[in-house]
């Protein structure tokens, strides 16, 4: 199932961008602030309508399927989640089935497990850190099991563990066969973690590749104006400036 921004322009923030996202990968949206990333994260997952172009699911055009099957096949985390009512854990994770229609709970057990957030299940939302809360919606996601997880700055409030746990629930579903993008600002995590990096600057894509070739050092001081340096080895690479 691919997903695909074609041409895709939305007034002031994106501007003829297109991409062919595959399944099975890990892909970064970087660049600078106010480059466009999180835009291009929502018109992908149909919550924004571009002002030009299309995204297409399996090839077909997005805003023309059902949106109950549209929540089944794409999960969405925005940069920042609210939680309407003060829910048990366990009970924010099981609205990740309601595109499905049923509770789920062995689905809602392995998200939960996926996430730590097991000894967490019973506990009210309003007594976890903000950190916890993280972990805890991006279970909600994992719950609808989807075949596309769209996740905007998805490591911005963890620790350095929790990021590296997380990161290795992104690969595992990844290699179960589901697609996965993510906005990120750390450019060393894009480096180390993605299969491919989706550089945007100014609205436009600057560069599309593997992290190698994307995040060159060239690359970097063009988009974000600093001389910097990769030091270390492919996969546990470091960002000098």
């Amino acid at each position: 199932m691919t997903l695909e921004a074609r041409n895709l322009s939305v007034a002031d923030r994106l501007a003829q961008v297109s991409a062919m996202l595959q399944p099975g990968r890990i892909t970064a949206i970087c660049g600078p602030n106010g480059a466009g990333k999180s835009t291009l994260l929502a018109a992908l997952a149909g919550l924004l309508a571009p002002s030009a172009g299309e995204v297409r699911l399996s090839g077909e055009p997005l805003a023309a399927i059902h949106p109950r099957q549209r929540a089944r096949a794409m999960g969405y985390l925005p940069q920042a989640g609210e939680v309407a009512w003060d829910v048990a854990v366990a009970s924010l994770v099981a609205l990740g089935r309601l595109p499905h229609g049923d509770a789920g709970q062995g689905a809602v057990a392995r998200a939960l497990a996926a996430c730590d957030l097991e000894q967490f299940a019973s506990r009210p939302v309003s007594t976890l850190s903000g950190g916890e809360k993280a972990r805890a919606l991006l279970a909600r996601v994992l719950a609808g099991e989807p075949q596309w997880i769209l996740a905007d700055e998805p490591l911005a409030a963890l620790d350095l563990a929790h990021q590296l746990a997380l990161l290795r629930v992104l690969r595992a579903e990844a290699e179960r066969g589901a697609g996965v993008v993510m906005v990120l600002h750390d450019l060393a995590l894009a480096m180390n973690h993605a299969d491919r990096v989706l550089v945007l600057d100014r609205g436009r894509v600057a560069a599309d590749g593997d992290p190698a070739q994307a995040l060159s050092e060239g690359l970097i001081a063009q988009v974000w104006g600093v001389e910097a340096r990769w030091i270390g080895d492919l996969g546990t690479r470091a960002l000098a400036l």
